[in-house]
């Protein structure tokens, strides 16, 4: 991922109707369970469980569009369709990418909310 990731809080408050306490809950979240998603998606691949792999790629896609970082939610989307199709040779590094991801986000996002 060449791209570093940019909040753009404006433009996900106007998904979310303006709604800070929203915003502030899926920060909340968001920084509370990056890492547990990083280990288990890891962990899924380590263990060479596809199904999981998928699955766990899927929620941090989800987690990565919830702040609009269109580069992480591709790449985790990539992810997710070669666990689908059970092609699990080659993610390491995709992984370990996008766990990065997930640790660059968090740190703009808690920087932001002065964290």
């Amino acid at each position: 991922m060449a791209e570093a990731f940019v909040l753009d809080r404006a433009a996900i408050l106007d998904r979310l109707g303006g709604d800070e306490e929203i915003y502030a809950m899926m920060l909340d979240m968001y920084l509370s369970d990056f890492r547990s998603n990083c280990d288990a998606l890891t962990a899924a691949l380590a263990a060479g469980d596809a199904p999981t792999v998928r699955r766990e790629a899927h929620t941090v896609k989800g987690l990565l569009a919830t702040f609009s970082d269109d580069v992480g939610a591709r790449d985790a989307l990539l992810i997710e369709q070669q666990a689908k199709a059970g092609e699990l040779a080659g993610l390491d590094a995709p992984v370990a990418d996008i766990c990065r991801r997930l640790h660059e986000v968090a740190g703009v996002l808690a920087s932001a909310a002065g964290r």
